[in-house]
C-alpha cells in the first residue's frame, strides 16, 4: 500500500462514507467483518485512499472529544493522520490486504521428520482495548509425502498477516494453524504462542510480568504423546 494524499469526502454531496459502502458490500455478500476478519476482497481500487481520509477525520473527532487542541498544540499536529495510517497500513494491515503469495513445492525427497520454525516475533492488538500484543510463536510440522513444502520466511509472512488485526490470542493461533494446515497438509501441526498483553501491563491491574501462552495441536501431535513432548522440549525456554 502507498502513502496517498488524503482525498476528503464531501459531506454535502450525498455520497455515503466509503466505510459504509464497503460494509454494505460485505453484507450483501453475506460476509462477516469481525475485527479479525480479512476484507480485502471487498475494497475496490481507489477506496483505500478514501478510507484513510475518512479515518483521519474520525481520529480528529476522537482527539477533539479528548479535549486536545490539535489546531495549536505542536505535539498533536498531524497525529490524526499518523494514527489513521498506523491502523490501516501497519498494525491492522492484515484486515485490508490479500494473503501473501506463498510458493509451494512438492515433498520431493519424502521428508517425514519433525521440523520446527521459530521463534517468530509477532505483533498484534487486543480487540477489547486495542492495546499491543507482543510475543513469539513456534510452528511444529510433521510432513508426509503429500505435504507441500513452503519456505521458512513464509511462516513469518503468514503469521504477520494473521496477527495484523485486532485479535484475542486464542483465536489468532487457531486462525494461523488453519492457514498453515491448509497450505501444507501435514500429518501433524503444532503452534505455540507466548505473548505479553499491554491491556494488562499498561492499564487495569498493570501487571508487567504476566504472559499468556497457548497452543494448537493437530493430527499426530494430538495422538502421539512422544511427538508432542519432543516438540515442546525443543522450544527454547524463556529466561
Amino acid at each position: 500500500m502507498q502513502n496517498p494524499t488524503p482525498v476528503r469526502t464531501n459531506d454535502t454531496d450525498g455520497i455515503p462514507p466509503v466505510s459504509l459502502r464497503i460494509k454494505e458490500r460485505l453484507q450483501a455478500a453475506g460476509q462477516r467483518f469481525y475485527a479479525n476478519d480479512n476484507i480485502a476482497d471487498y475494497i475496490l481500487p481507489g477506496e483505500f485512499d478514501l478510507l484513510l481520509a475518512e479515518l483521519e477525520d474520525k481520529m480528529l473527532g476522537v482527539l477533539s472529544s479528548l479535549v486536545i487542541d490539535t489546531e495549536h498544540d505542536h505535539n498533536t499536529d498531524g497525529t490524526a493522520r499518523r494514527v489513521a495510517r498506523m491502523y490501516l497500513q501497519e498494525v491492522f494491515k492484515g484486515r485490508y490486504v490479500p494473503a501473501p503469495a506463498i510458493t509451494e513445492f512438492p515433498n520431493a525427497v519424502h521428508l517425514n521428520e519433525l521440523m520446527i520454525v521459530g521463534p517468530i516475533t509477532v505483533r498484534s492488538a487486543c480487540s477489547h482495548h486495542l492495546c499491543p500484543i507482543i510475543g513469539k510463536l513456534w510452528v511444529g510440522l510433521l510432513p508426509n509425502d503429500m505435504t507441500n513444502v513452503i519456505g521458512l520466511s513464509k511462516y513469518a509472512r503468514l503469521a504477520e498477516w494473521v496477527m495484523g488485526r485486532p485479535q484475542i490470542q486464542e483465536e489468532a493461533v487457531v486462525q494461523l494453524a488453519n492457514l498453515i494446515e491448509e497450505k501444507t497438509r501435514p500429518d501433524g501441526l503444532a503452534v505455540v504462542m507466548e505473548a505479553t498483553h499491554f491491556c494488562m501491563g499498561w492499564r487495569g491491574v498493570k501487571d508487567q510480568d504476566s504472559l499468556m501462552m497457548n497452543s494448537v495441536m493437530r493430527g499426530r501431535f494430538l495422538t502421539d504423546a512422544h511427538l508432542r513432548r519432543e516438540f515442546l522440549s525443543l522450544i527454547p525456554r524463556r529466561t
